[in-house]
């Protein structure tokens, strides 16, 4: 398997390929950096594709720090944050009397990134309107400010990201399939932590730097039962929510160890019933039928004591969650517990708890 790694390593232009500020050199972030360094010299836009939380704004800023536009300046701009109409000013400006509260003059975020790079994360949030005014940036590095009629012309680099597939936006009709093209010159995949998890040892280290530095902490060694949980867990949030559960451990901790029980429970496997549920509420669930059931339970509880109800509540809800994605999955416990983003020790405990191991299958 090493030999196999080495290999991989050789095919995207040797055995290292290390990017400012990523960490992690996986054979998944090998082909990143390898794709990064590629790219980053030219003037090409790159589209940067990867669930939420896997680091496409580290990677944009690699891109600008090896390209020839260094010297100049890096903007973000998150489309997921604005309206529509704040979006179009933040990034185009306006002038003065273009809208109520337009009480001057004002550059929009391509002026201020005049000969360096722009960095777009969330673009699948943009309305069609404004997605017109983006491919011919793209395709002419010109603009009018909101309520003007003056051209502006710049020089700016764009990298675009996305956390949905923009095949199926553009199907939906809420993309523009000529933009995609024009943002799509090279696009890049960033992998989920799941697919990288060599990598976790080396972002733990960094990131207990980073938070004992910044907290005044020294919290420097790792107990190999906490990376063994760490390396099992299915990491739903990423990168972002590895970074927030070792921050969490630097302030809590009393010694200079990570250990197990400074981890939340969604990562060791016992997470509490509300951790679980929060963690897959991206998961839709039967709600006609758990109604019923909460209805008539509830009718049961309603004269006790209101921290009961709230148990039976959450409880009946993850039961219903497992139930569900069981039947889903074929009732295979390695891809359901892959769908609820627990590892499997988690769900056997849980479907025993719940009392589900009739509707177990063997995986295959």
């Amino acid at each position: 398997m090493a030999n196999a790694g080495h290999d991989e390593g050789q095919q995207w232009g040797g055995p290292r390929e290390f990017l400012p500020g990523v960490i992690g050199s996986s054979p998944a972030m090998q082909k990143v950096a390898f794709l990064t360094k590629r790219v980053a010299k030219t003037n090409a836009s790159v589209l940067l594709l990867g669930e939420t939380g896997t680091g496409k704004e580290v990677i944009a800023n690699a891109i600008h720090q090896l390209s020839h536009r260094v010297g100049g300046p890096f903007v973000k701009v998150n489309c997921g944050a604005l309206s529509e109409s704040l979006l179009e000013s933040e990034l185009f400006g306006h002038v003065r009397g273009a809208f109520t509260g337009a009480v001057g003059n004002r550059a929009g975020r391509f002026e201020a990134a005049h000969t360096g790079t722009i960095f777009l994360d969330e673009i699948n949030s943009t309305s069609r309107h404004l997605q017109v005014k983006l491919l011919r940036v793209l395709q002419q590095q010109q603009f009018e400010r909101v309520g003007d009629t003056e051209t502006v012309t710049v020089d700016t680099r764009l990298i675009a990201a996305s956390n949905r597939d923009l095949a199926v936006e553009i199907r939906e009709d809420r993309f523009r399939e000529d933009l995609y093209w024009r943002l799509n010159v090279v696009p890049i995949e960033l992998p989920p932590l799941r697919k990288r998890r060599e990598d976790i040892p080396q972002l733990v280290s960094h990131f207990l730097k980073v938070y004992s530095e910044q907290n005044e902490r020294f919290v420097v060694h790792i107990q190999p039962a906490a990376m063994v949980a760490l390396q099992d867990y299915h990491w739903p949030g990423n990168v972002r929510e590895l970074q927030n559960y070792v921050e969490r451990v630097v302030v809590m901790s009393e010694t200079d160890e990570l250990t197990v029980d400074l981890l939340p429970g969604v990562v060791t496997g016992n997470p509490t019933p509300q951790e679980f549920v929060a963690s897959t509420k991206a998961i839709p669930l039967d709600f006609e039928s758990l109604t019923k059931q909460l209805v008539a339970e509830g009718l049961r509880l309603a004269k006790q004591d209101q921290n009961d109800l709230h148990a039976m509540v959450v409880d009946r809800v993850e039961r219903e969650l497992i139930i569900q994605v069981l039947q889903s999955c074929g009732n295979v416990q390695t891809k359901t517990a892959t769908r609820l983003g627990i590892n499997r020790n988690t769900l056997h405990k849980k479907m025993k708890d719940y009392n589900l191991e009739e509707n177990e299958s063997s995986d295959s």
